[in-house]
């Protein structure tokens, strides 16, 4: 009786929204102004540093909407990457992202939310590691109950982080004295790269919209909804980025918006309301990196879960709760090892979700890739072609920029921190071994 209980497909395009929205919006909207300007040298380039990314976010985005309209499957790039390239390429995607990345990168936001969360309430910073255990188990709770609860946390705090980014911009735009263009930065980031690397930190921040492809299976109307959350909701993360960096400029200048670093969006908010305005904006932060969190416990173990489906992942994954239809046992696998790693290893889990993300990123060009692929197929007649179906605008074009972003991405990263890069295949390829052993028990 139990393989009869399916995902419950009771999320509709608000929850899609929020989710990418929430997914990605984190705490780099409120820190990375001063690291981007530095790296870029001035105020110009820093701002158009943001638009170049957000310029490639949305062609990323464009082109996977149209692949997730063709292919609703639940579980994400792997599944895409799966249909694409078969079997053993999908399993790679999804044994980085679930064994290394999801672990890595969801312990890593507990443990910054848990930092600002123990100053803010004048707690010892030993104190952070035990306040990141109660979030993350918090999370876990949320997420083990009907999907409708973790997807309406999803809506609320979206809404409550964009207040924060909406005083940014309205105060940056009308009260501030600053010229936000033209502004040269002397004290320019030694780590090179220039204008080039300014637009890579930007695509970092940009990160994680993909995710919302991790639950195509719950939507109501995935073929409608993967695009649309994906297209709409980037559109707003590019104007929120670019807004408040813009705003941020405008209120400060260049020279000290560098001086201030991490503490740059927090002076203007001081500027804008006083120390109540620099307390808000550290709870809007904390509330908005929980939503960030309930954000990836709501994807990772979701393709998990399709993996073990697959007969590629231990079986145990694969069940639902009947009384909640969601896969409880994922869930609490993911947040097994990420408790591991939130208490044993925190110094080392920025480094490990960094050079997974470079993985990452060879499996999105490989997706982006796979439009022409489909496009193809449809053609060939493989396919079936529905007029209905969103399709990428402005295509070739599009898709193009987006693997021109995804290059970008690898080739600085291997110039930069090739031992990174190097430690990233090898930890994809461990998975090789794992992928035959499952298949050929699959078989």
């Amino acid at each position: 009786m139990e393989n009869k209980v399916e995902l419950k497909r009771s999320m509709g395009i608000w929850s899609g929204l929020s989710l990418v929205i929430g997914t990605v919006i984190g705490s780099g909207i409120f820190f990375k102004q001063a690291g981007v300007l530095q790296t870029a040298g001035s105020s110009t380039l820093g701002l158009l540093a943001w638009v170049a990314g957000g310029v490639i976010t949305l062609a990323a985005g464009l082109t996977i909407a149209e692949i997730g309209a063709r292919l609703p499957k639940t579980g994400g790039l792997y599944s895409y990457i799966e249909e694409l390239y078969g079997p053993a390429a999908g399993f790679l995607t999804g044994w980085m992202q679930v064994v290394i990345y999801a672990p890595a990168v969801i312990a890593s936001i507990a443990g910054y939310a848990a930092f600002l969360t123990a100053n803010f309430l004048g707690l010892p910073t030993s104190a952070a590691t035990w306040i990141s255990v109660v979030f993350l188990l918090f999370i876990a709770g949320l997420n083990m109950l009907e999907n409708r609860v973790a997807a309406s946390f999803q809506v609320i705090t979206t809404s409550i982080k964009l207040i924060p980014i909406a005083v940014l911009i309205i105060y940056g735009l009308f009260f501030g004295k600053v010229d936000a263009l033209g502004q040269t930065v002397h004290q320019v980031s030694q780590s090179g790269g220039g204008f080039g690397m300014a637009i890579l930190a930007t695509l970092f921040a940009y990160d994680g919209w993909i995710l919302l492809s991790n639950i195509a299976g719950e939507l109501k109307n995935p073929r409608r909804d993967v695009p649309r959350s994906i297209v709409g909701g980037l559109i707003l993360i590019v104007i929120a980025y670019v807004g408040v960096t813009f705003g941020v400029y405008h209120a400060l200048p260049a020279e000290k918006v560098v001086a201030l670093q991490n503490n740059a969006t927090f002076a203007v908010a001081k500027a804008a309301f006083g120390d109540f305005g620099g307390r808000a904006l550290s709870l809007a932060i904390i509330i908005s990196m929980l939503g960030t969190l309930n954000g990836k416990m709501l994807s990772f173990p979701r393709m998990a879960y399709a993996m073990s489906l697959d007969g590629l992942f231990p079986k145990y994954l694969s069940k639902l709760t009947r009384k909640t239809q969601e896969p409880t046992n994922a869930i609490a696998t993911v947040t097994i090892m990420t408790l591991v790693l939130a208490i044993f290893y925190t110094s080392g889990v920025d480094r490990l979700s960094d050079i997974a993300i470079f993985t990452i990123w060879i499996f999105y060009t490989a997706a982006f890739f796979g439009v022409f692929m489909l496009r193809r197929q449809v053609k060939q007649g493989k396919l079936e072609e529905m007029d209905t179906l969103f399709k990428t605008p402005l295509f070739p074009i599009t898709p193009l920029v987006a693997i021109f972003g995804a290059l970008f991405v690898i080739g600085s990263t291997v110039i930069n921190d090739f031992t990174g890069a190097a430690i990233s295949i090898v930890l994809v390829l461990i998975g090789l071994p794992v992928f035959y052993y499952y298949n050929k028990k699959r078989s």
